[in-house]
C-alpha cells in the first residue's frame, strides 16, 4: 500500500519562501520512477507544478513556477520536496505530492498520470 503525506504549508507573505515535505511509505526510487507536485486553488482545476524522476533525479516544471520553485528528494529518507522562493498570491492553493504511474517530462500536465496522492498541504500566501 503506497502512502504519501504531506507537510509544511502555512502562511507566508509575498516573496517568501516554505519548503513543502511528502514522506512516502516506501522509498520513491521502489515506489515509481516519477514522482510530482500539483496544487489546487478553491474553484479551479488541478495544476501540475513539476516532476522529478527518482532515478536520474531530473525535474521539469510548469512555466508559472519555474525558477521559482525546485522539486527535490532523498530515496534514503523517503522524502520528496518542494522548496518554493519568491511565494506570489497567486500561489495560494492547496499542495498535493503524487507517485506517477506513468512518466514523462510532461507528466506533470497530466493527473492521470499519477496513481497515488496525499492529502494535500495548505498554502496561503498575502500580499
Amino acid at each position: 500500500q503506497v502512502q504519501l503525506a504531506e507537510s509544511g504549508g502555512g502562511s507566508v507573505q509575498a516573496g517568501g519562501s516554505l519548503r513543502l515535505s511528502c514522506a512516502a511509505s516506501k522509498s520513491p526510487y521502489y515506489m515509481s520512477s516519477c514522482m510530482g507536485w500539483f496544487r489546487q486553488a478553491p474553484g479551479k482545476e488541478r495544476e501540475g507544478i513539476g516532476v522529478i524522476y527518482t532515478g536520474s533525479g531530473r525535474s521539469f516544471y510548469a512555466d508559472s513556477v519555474k525558477g521559482r520553485f525546485t522539486i527535490s528528494l532523498d530515496n534514503a529518507k523517503n522524502t520528496l520536496y518542494l522548496q518554493m522562493d519568491s511565494l506570489k498570491p497567486e500561489d495560494t492553493a492547496m499542495y498535493y505530492c503524487a507517485a506517477g504511474k506513468s512518466c514523462s517530462a510532461s507528466s506533470f500536465t497530466r493527473p492521470a498520470d499519477f496513481g497515488y496522492w496525499g492529502q494535500g498541504t495548505q498554502v496561503t500566501v498575502s500580499s
